[in-house]
């Protein structure tokens, strides 16, 4: 849970119209957008369930960051014989960086709410003061495929997601078909 103070400012647009002479001399009028920013200030609340964070640091996020469809409802506890025979790798990345990294995806949503919260045509976020509470966290093991090919004299790397089978990574691409 988040508990979010902001201060920022709302950005209401507003037209004037104008009269300005065009190049052959003769007199137009336009109409010019104005924002008019008023002060703005309050408090948001978020809640965040199950945000994933790689613990792993051997491969780019590029290929993470897409198998996001996790059925995280159909978790089971740990037994060892779900790794017997496969390679395996530990988390790499520790409980603080972790939450850092947790830390920026909420704050994406954080910051959208806040500029909901301001509401307007546009809007400024000057500060915002987060508290957290109720933290948890838990590790979780989730099946992913870890491929590569080669292709001409080039290596490609992939991943699957060992549930739904989503896969994320490179490809040749024929530059005369593009």
């Amino acid at each position: 849970e988040t508990w979010t103070k902001y201060m920022g400012q709302r950005g209401e647009h507003y037209y004037v119209e104008e009269q300005y002479r065009d190049q052959q001399g003769n007199m137009k009028t336009r109409s010019v957008r104005h924002t008019r920013w008023i002060p703005k200030w309050g408090a948001v609340k978020c809640a965040f369930d199950d945000i994933l964070i790689a613990a792993s640091n051997s491969l780019p996020s590029m290929f993470l960051d897409g198998l996001r469809n996790w059925k995280l409802d159909q978790l089971v506890p740990y037994d060892e014989k779900f790794l017997s025979g496969f390679k395996t790798e530990t988390y790499s990345v520790d409980l603080k960086k972790g939450f850092d990294k947790a830390k920026n995806v909420m704050d994406g949503v954080i910051d959208d709410k806040v500029r909901e919260d301001i509401g307007g045509d546009e809007q400024r976020v000057e500060s915002k003061d987060i508290t957290f509470s109720d933290l948890t966290f838990k590790h979780i093991l989730l099946p992913i495929w870890l491929c590569a090919f080669r292709y001409g004299d080039k290596s490609y790397r992939f991943v699957i997601n060992g549930q739904t089978g989503e896969i994320r990574g490179e490809h040749p691409t024929s530059w005369l078909k593009v």
